[in-house]
């Protein structure tokens, strides 16, 4: 093994009686689906066939062979072989082995530190009243109803819906914007000029105004111009908040009052607390493995996980309605932004499988199918449709593999020491006592 890398070498050597045997098959395969001028389809002599197609049957050989023997080579030296070979120094004469130099990458040796009774800190839960108010008021947001607004002018707070035609004052020429039918929420930051000239329309004006952009713009298309917007108002709404009342808690709920309602919904933020600080932990264990185990790790993983990474950036800003292809985002940066992080979360997944393998756990069809369930129902997609297209593209081990590393997380989870220092609250409590 090279220092500092998981690359390893092997000299491949295929005998003689062996490419023979595969040459003869691969033309006996041809000349039972080739034509040849003078000869019928199925008697083309196979002497002839190797003659004629003798660098097509080579490319087959080395095909059918290289795979077979370089898996067996690995397999005799007892090496963990990750990513795909790459071959080359490629020699295949007649009458002589097949040879070729294999170089590929192999999971890294290294011995597994104690795992057991980790020490770490978690940090005691508290939720605020201002938490739990932030979560009533969602709760008002939801139960929130729209109302057309036809007795006064439009203002913040408002959504606008118009249509409108933009032409750039310094290019006559260039393509006119257009929206119809657009929803514009005006709020007091305004929107480049845009918002603030709709304040005070009414369903029925057509207002005609200039929005002059900064160099800086986010969008190209406006960056550093001047616009004249000519813009059709349809119509205007206002979101109706319900109170903060015992109907709210009938509304959103199965309880009967507020004071029910909010004792509940301190239950589910300090849950959430608990969850999030579970997470910290269980973080922070992975980070203690990480201190206690140093060893290279395979390049090929770091490229798969970076590339894990990648498509969930550009999911991210799908899901906000963002092009990945016009972002401002220099997507070659990002990606070496990722390389460290990416290097940390192929070395913990490592460390765990070894954890695993000491421990004997294996995934069961029945936990593998529970994640691909739970994995579903997050992509709103049928879970025998994703498990039949996790098969397909041969991505259901690497899912068995995290499931694998998962319990082994648990099991570490389970057996640390986590200690739980005094919140701000039980520390004033405590100096209260020591006072009286």
């Amino acid at each position: 093994m090279e220092a500092e890398t998981c690359k390893r070498e092997l000299l491949i050597e295929i005998p003689v009686d062996a490419v023979r045997k595969e040459s003869d098959r691969v033309a006996a395969k041809y000349s039972r689906s080739v034509r040849v001028p003078g000869f019928r389809p199925g008697h083309v002599p196979t002497r002839l066939v190797h003659q004629r197609f003798r660098e097509e049957i080579k490319s087959e050989v080395v095909q059918a062979l290289l795979p077979k023997f370089f898996n067996d080579a690995v397999k005799d030296r007892q090496l963990s072989a990750v990513g795909q070979p790459e071959f080359e120094d490629l020699k295949f004469e007649e009458g002589h082995p097949l040879t070729c130099k294999a170089t590929f990458e192999v999971l890294p040796e290294f011995e597994l530190k104690e795992y057991k009774g980790l020490e770490v800190e978690e940090e005691p839960v508290t939720v605020t009243e201002a938490e739990v108010a932030k979560a009533l008021e969602e709760l008002r947001e939801s139960a929130a109803t729209v109302e057309v607004v036809a007795d006064r002018p439009a203002t913040d707070g408002d959504d606008v819906t118009v249509s409108y035609q933009g032409r750039d004052v310094q290019d006559a020429k260039a393509e006119p914007l257009e929206g119809r039918e657009i929803v514009i929420h005006l709020d007091a930051e305004g929107r480049a000029g845009f918002e603030e000239n709709l304040r005070g329309s009414k369903a029925g004006d057509t207002r005609e105004f200039k929005v002059s952009y900064p160099e800086d713009f986010p969008s190209k298309r406006l960056a550093g111009k001047t616009i004249r917007y000519r813009v059709e108002v349809h119509g205007i709404k206002r979101k109706v908040l319900p109170g903060l009342d015992d109907e709210l808690a009938r509304t959103v709920s199965e309880f009967s009052t507020l004071e029910e309602l909010r004792d509940r919904v301190r239950q589910d933020v300090e849950r959430l607390h608990r969850r999030k600080a579970e997470k910290t932990v269980r973080q922070k264990l992975v980070d203690e493995l990480l201190k206690r185990h140093q060893f290279p790790v395979p390049a090929s993983m770091v490229q798969d996980q970076l590339e894990h990474s990648m498509e969930i950036a550009v999911a991210q800003l799908v899901s906000k309605g963002i092009d990945p292809r016009t972002a401002p985002l220099d997507w070659s940066k990002l990606r070496e932004k990722m390389q460290p992080e990416a290097e940390q979360a192929v070395r913990a997944a490592i460390i765990l499988q070894r954890i695993a393998e000491a421990e004997r756990m294996e995934v069961s069809e029945e936990e593998l199918d529970q994640s691909i369930r739970e994995m579903a129902q997050q992509r709103g997609e049928a879970p025998a449709a994703l498990k039949t297209r996790l098969t397909r593209e041969g991505r259901l081990a690497k899912l068995q593999s995290s499931c694998r590393s998962q319990k082994a997380l648990d099991f570490v989870y389970r057996n640390a020491q986590i200690t739980h220092p005094m919140s701000q609250d039980e520390q004033v409590r405590e100096r209260a006592g020591q006072t009286s």
